[in-house]
C-alpha cells in the first residue's frame, strides 16, 4: 500500500502518533530491462495467474518522502550490494514461511516486470518481483528493491481467493544508509470486520514497545485495528518487527490451511470479491505512486505496472473450469 507522507490519521488506541517530513522528487530515467537469467535465478514459473494484484507500493510515499522519488528497486545479493539487515532478514523470513503454505506454486511473471534495471541521478536502480499462489491465497507478491548503495524497499502482499474468508496480508519496509524510516504490517479485512479466528489471534498478541509509531495515510481505513506502522530505532526493534510480521503470516497461514471454501456464487464470496476490488481501487487513488513511477519510467510503463502487477483488480468469481 502506498503511504503518503505528512498526513495524520486515527491510529489504533494502543499506538501513539508521530510526524515525518516531506521530501523532494527527482527520478530520472529507465535505462533498460534486465535479462532475467543474467541477474536472478528464479524458481520455474507456471502460467495460472489471474493477472496479478495489490500493493507492491505500500511505502512509495515514505520512500519519496525520504529520498527524491520512489520506485521499487530489488535487491541483488547481500554480498554484492550490502543489503540492510532488516530487509535481508524479513525477505528470508517471508520466503521461509511462504514455503510452508499448502499448495504453494509459482505464478508466471512478465519478464519485463520480474527483473528491471534503471538509473536515478547516476545511481543504479533494481527491481525484482516474485509471484506465487497457495491454498486460499490467489496471489503472493514479494517485491524487493534497491537504489544505489543506499535506499532499499521490501514490499509483500498476499491476496486471498474470494471464496475463502481471509484478509489481505501486507508488509513493507523502507531502509537507507543504516536507517529504517518506515515499517508496516497488517491483515486487512475485505469485509467490515476480520474473520473471528484471525481477529481473536491478533487480539491475543502482546503489544510491542516500539519507540516511534508512525501515522497512517488518509486512506488508512482499509487497515485493521491491529495494523502496526513504526520506525524501528534499534537492531532490537528491527528484530521485533520481523517477529511481528512472522506472527501475522503464521496466523494467516494457519487460517488458509483450515478455512473451507464457499461456492463461487455464494453471497459471501461475492461480497469478499467486491471488498477486495474496493481495496485495490482505493490503492490506485494514491496519485503520488503513479507520479513517482511515471518519473522513474514513463506514463505507459507506470500504468502497466500498477494495473497488471501492483493493484490489478481481482477477477470476478466464476465456476471452476
Amino acid at each position: 500500500m502506498p503511504l503518503s507522507p505528512g498526513v495524520s490519521n486515527t491510529l489504533p488506541a494502543r499506538h501513539q502518533k508521530s510526524r515525518h517530513t516531506r521530501g523532494a522528487s527527482g527520478m530520472s530515467r529507465l535505462t533498460r530491462s534486465m535479462p532475467l537469467a543474467s541477474r536472478w535465478v528464479m524458481g520455474s514459473a507456471r502460467a495460472g495467474s489471474n493477472g496479478a494484484q495489490h500493493p507492491g507500493v505500500w511505502l512509495i510515499g515514505a520512500w519519496q518522502d525520504r529520498h527524491s522519488a520512489g520506485c521499487w528497486v530489488p535487491l541483488m545479493s547481500q554480498m554484492s550490494l550490502g543489503v540492510h539487515p532488516l530487509v535481508d532478514a524479513l525477505a528470508g523470513r517471508i520466503r521461509a514461511l511462504r514455503e510452508q503454505l499448502p499448495g504453494l506454486e509459482p505464478l508466471a511473471v512478465d519478464p519485463a516486470l520480474e527483473a528491471i534495471s534503471g538509473s536515478l541521478d547516476g545511481e543504479q536502480l533494481f527491481i525484482r518481483n516474485e509471484l506465487h499462489r497457495s491454498r486460499g491465497l490467489r496471489k503472493l507478491h514479494l517485491e524487493t528493491a534497491r537504489l544505489g548503495a543506499g535506499l532499499q524497499i521490501l514490499h509483500c502482499v498476499h491476496f486471498p481467493d474470494p471464496r475463502y474468508d481471509l484478509p489481505v496480508f501486507g508488509a513493507d519496509i523502507v531502509a537507507g544508509r543504516g536507517v529504517v524510516s518506515a515499517a508496516i504490517v497488517d491483515l486487512s479485512p475485505v469485509t467490515p470486520s476480520l474473520p473471528r479466528q484471525i481477529a481473536a489471534a491478533l487480539a491475543e498478541r502482546p503489544s510491542v514497545p516500539f519507540s516511534e509509531i508512525r501515522e497512517l495515510p488518509p486512506w488508512g481505513s482499509i487497515f485493521s485495528p491491529h495494523v502496526l506502522f513504526v520506525r524501528p530505532r534499534t537492531p532490537e526493534e528491527e528484530g521485533w518487527f520481523v517477529e511481528e510480521v512472522a506472527a501475522f503470516l503464521e496466523i494467516l497461514g494457519q487460517a488458509s490451511a483450515t478455512v473451507a471454501p464457499q461456492a463461487w456464487d455464494d453471497a459471501a464470496t461475492v461480497a469478499r470479491w467486491k471488498g477486495q476490488l474496493r481495496y485495490c481501487q482505493q490503492q490506485k487513488q494514491n496519485d503520488k505512486t503513479r507520479r513517482v513511477l511515471e518519473k522513474a519510467f514513463n506514463p505507459e510503463w507506470a500504468n502497466t505496472y500498477i494495473e497488471t502487477l501492483l493493484f490489478d483488480d481481482p477477477l470476478a468469481p466464476r465456476p471452476e473450469i
